[in-house]
């Protein structure tokens, strides 16, 4: 039996010993087909998917030499094989049939019962265009009264291949070929639907998800409807707050303002300032060299100053000594002695010098004497009386031997023991003044140290130390005089 591919036009060889169903075989397949579709819900048209099927599997075949029609070519090795094959029992690869067992086909009955006719439309427009010329001789046998069991087996086989066409949205027989284009296409919506499948169970999931977490938000609604109001009452506090820093940013600008006509003020006295340092500065240092100068001019002359001031003028003024048994003053011999002939003018000149301290002492200390006065004349100093008689008193010697140089001793002795008498008055004076000082002789009228002062009637020897006494008691008196013991 001879049928026609209804997606690529390309004739199906189909044994007639193979193809035989029996009614409860065909119920049962027409059970497990689904239900027919409607024609709105079903697919394009075979004409529209045929442009799926690839270009190789769109070339028509051409139709194999039978005997009945002498003018088609001769038939091809695969198809005189095919047939062969279909012979033995074994479909072609490539072809699309249904495989009975031998034991449905010698079951096949011989009175064969009127078709039942097929509901209108079920068959498909392709069918209907079939030419005439290309249907099989078994398919105008189904209008005869007693069909033979070939026209049963193309009847049957017609009746399956309505059914699928019905049931499904692709129209059948099909080829090997455009049953693998339909798989294929199958395998890949298989594949869409399966990931369209997917993202909608992860979508439900998603949806279940949001649905809880809205379950869970509706309790914390409050806390955000609390937290916002808390937002508020501190954005509130944080405007006032920020008011506040402002207006004490603007008194802080305010202030700068001011402080920084301060600071120009104050650099502009820091100026001043620095420049009369500066001058004061100048004018510091050279005051410092020239209190330098002072300094060392003072230093100078401190160290003079106490030169001088260790310097005693009296001292150098009336310097008293000894030369063997003389006392000297200012190097002058004061006495005489046998074998060493003093010059009387030495002694005269001795006695001047030591009338002249008496006398200076006497002034430095604010002193007077009393019923005497000093009269320092040198070589020719002398002694006045200031009471009685205001007689006057020589103290100075003569060598001359005559009366008048008896007479002239006698006044010297007496001038010798005024001046005794007063020394004795200001050591007294001293001695009341400072208890500490001590001299060595006593004075008594006219003896200093048991040693008398008269010339007359005397040994030189006695007389020359008598007058050394004398020398010495006023070195005393010079010496408290000057160092300020006396206050």
């Amino acid at each position: 039996m001879t049928f026609v591919c209804q997606q690529c036009k390309h004739p199906l060889q189909l044994d007639s010993s193979l193809v035989d169903l029996s009614p409860s075989t065909y119920d049962m397949i027409a059970a497990s087909l689904p239900p027919a579709s409607s024609s709105s819900s079903r697919l394009p048209h075979n004409s529209e998917k045929i442009g799926l099927i690839p270009s190789s599997a769109k070339a028509p075949r051409q139709p194999r030499a039978t005997k009945g029609n002498p003018s088609s070519p001769p038939p091809r090795d695969r198809d005189l094989g095919r047939h062969v094959q279909t012979n033995r029992g074994f479909g072609a690869p490539n072809e699309s049939f249904v495989l009975l067992q031998d034991s449905i086909i010698r079951n096949i009955p011989s009175p064969v019962p009127s078709p039942t006719p097929l509901q209108k439309g079920s068959t498909p427009k392709s069918r209907q265009n079939i030419p005439s010329s290309t249907q099989s001789p078994a398919s105008q046998e189904e209008i005869q009264p007693n069909p033979s069991p070939l026209s049963h087996h193309l009847r049957s086989t017609t009746r399956l291949f309505n059914l699928l066409s019905s049931r499904t949205e692709v129209d059948h027989p099909l080829c090997s070929e455009c049953t693998h284009i339909l798989l294929t296409n199958l395998s890949r919506q298989l594949e869409e639907i399966k990931k369209e499948r997917d993202g909608y169970i992860a979508f439900e999931k998603e949806v279940r998800k949001e649905k809880e977490r809205d379950k869970d938000s509706a309790g914390k609604a409050a806390d955000a409807e609390r937290k916002i109001e808390k937002l508020k009452e501190e954005e509130r506090f944080a405007i006032e707050q920020l008011k506040a820093a402002e207006d004490e940013h603007a008194q802080l600008e305010n202030e700068l303002k001011g402080l920084e006509l301060e600071e120009k003020a104050l650099e502009e006295e820091e100026a001043e300032f620095w420049r009369v340092h500066n001058a004061h500065q100048l004018k510091a240092a050279e005051q410092a060299s020239q209190l330098a100068a002072l300094r060392a001019a003072y230093a100078a002359d401190s160290a003079i100053l106490e030169k001088l001031e260790r310097t005693n003028v009296y001292n150098d003024a009336f310097c008293i000594g000894h030369d063997g048994v003389f006392g000297t003053i200012n190097g002058l011999r004061l006495g005489r002695v046998p074998g060493v002939p003093v010059e009387w003018a030495e002694i005269n000149a001795a006695w001047g010098q030591t009338l002249l301290l008496l006398y200076t002492i006497a002034r430095k200390l604010d002193f007077t004497f009393e019923n005497y006065r000093l009269v320092p004349m040198g070589s020719f100093s002398r002694i006045e009386r200031t009471t009685g008689d205001k007689a006057t008193y020589e103290l100075y010697g003569s060598g001359d031997l005559h009366l008048g140089r008896l007479l002239h001793n006698r006044r010297f002795d007496f001038a010798m023991v005024a001046f005794l008498d007063c020394l004795q008055q200001i050591i007294d004076y001293v001695k009341s003044q400072d208890p500490h000082v001590e001299f060595p002789h006593q004075i008594l009228k006219d003896k200093i140290g048991e040693a008398s002062v008269k010339l007359q009637f005397s040994q030189e020897e006695i007389w020359t130390r008598a007058l050394r006494h004398v020398l010495l008691a006023v070195k005393i008196l010079l010496k408290w005089a000057t160092n300020g013991s006396n206050g």
